[in-house]
């Protein structure tokens, strides 16, 4: 079959790394291990804005997004730094199936790639909805079913480290945390012993809970808005560490959230235009099964956190 697209064969699997940016610092270093252990040879891109916008605006128009600027930035910085063999590199990025650029702006890389020379390097769209077909990046039941433990544990990780980390006392004693349940998740908790989530979940908890935090009152500041801006350090210029450093409480919500809502557009599918039945199937079971794993965790967090971390999460 011919497409449009330059294919990411089963052969390029074996032999490419796969350039992806990295929106979520706690979560894709755990996606990252999960890739890797199934053979793809992935690296998530950590840039400053600065160096890289200058790429983006030269091969995208100037009035596409922000978000859509840096990361095609980031991927023509990459393959013209000289540290990658262009030969064997590919980028990757989501698709949503959305009328967003999370769907849309897969083209405007492959155009970025063309008009920098760089348009034998394969783009790669993943999307769970099959959009486009790439052979050597096939995602087995087993990957994605690790891949939401994964982000579950991502999201718990997160909400909790933003939740202590403006009351802790011993300054960096939360990064330690984080650091330290990251690699127990990658090294550790091999095989099944991943998906046993209600153990895994008090692991964490109670990591968090064993700092020592003030009862100081701060402000609580939600950063909410495009996903990419929302979570990207680079994308939202270190949002998080700013307002820590201004005293105030950092509110976001889980990835998991935004995966829901995703499945979800499957139900409303059929709902609405009576189309994708089994889809919609599929997505309710997925649905119910993600919403149960989020169950247990919110009743470990009430059952194992502490009075003065309560207090905290009371307020």
């Amino acid at each position: 079959m011919n497409y449009d697209y330059k294919v990411f064969t089963k052969d390029m699997k074996k032999a490419y790394k796969i350039l992806v940016p990295n929106m979520l610092p706690i979560h894709f270093k755990i996606l990252d291990k999960i890739l890797k252990d199934y053979g793809f040879d992935i690296e998530f891109l950590e840039d400053d804005v600065s160096k890289i916008i200058d790429e983006g605006l030269k091969y995208s128009n100037n009035d596409i997004c922000y978000p859509a600027m840096i990361v095609i930035g980031q991927f023509i910085s990459a393959l013209k730094s000289g540290k990658y063999d262009t030969e064997k590199t590919a980028l990757l990025m989501t698709q949503t199936g959305g009328g967003c650029r999370a769907s849309n702006y897969i083209h405007l890389i492959r155009k970025a790639l063309e008009n920098s020379d760089f348009d034998y390097v394969p783009a790669i769209g993943l999307s769970l909805s099959g959009i486009e077909k790439h052979p050597g990046l096939k995602l087995t039941p087993i990957i994605i079913l690790k891949a939401v433990y994964g982000i579950i544990y991502g999201d718990l990780i997160m909400c909790l480290y933003n939740k202590v980390k403006p009351y802790e006392v011993n300054k960096g004693e939360t990064d330690k945390i984080l650091d330290k349940l990251v690699e127990t998740l990658n090294t550790k908790l091999s095989g099944f012993k991943y998906f046993k989530i209600n153990k895994i979940s008090k692991l964490i908890i109670k990591a968090f809970d064993s700092i020592e935090i003030n009862n100081k009152s701060k402000i609580k500041v939600g950063i909410v808005g495009e996903i990419y801006m929302k979570y990207s350090r680079m994308g939202n210029n270190h949002l998080e560490e700013f307002l820590i450093k201004e005293d105030a409480e950092v509110v976001q919500s889980g990835l998991m959230d935004f995966v829901n809502y995703c499945i979800l557009n499957s139900v409303m599918d059929y709902k609405l235009y009576k189309r994708g039945f089994l889809k919609s199937k599929l997505a309710q079971i997925a649905y119910k099964f993600i919403l149960k794993l989020q169950r247990k965790i919110n009743r470990n967090i009430k059952n194992i956190l502490n009075l003065k971390h309560l207090q905290i999460l009371k307020k």
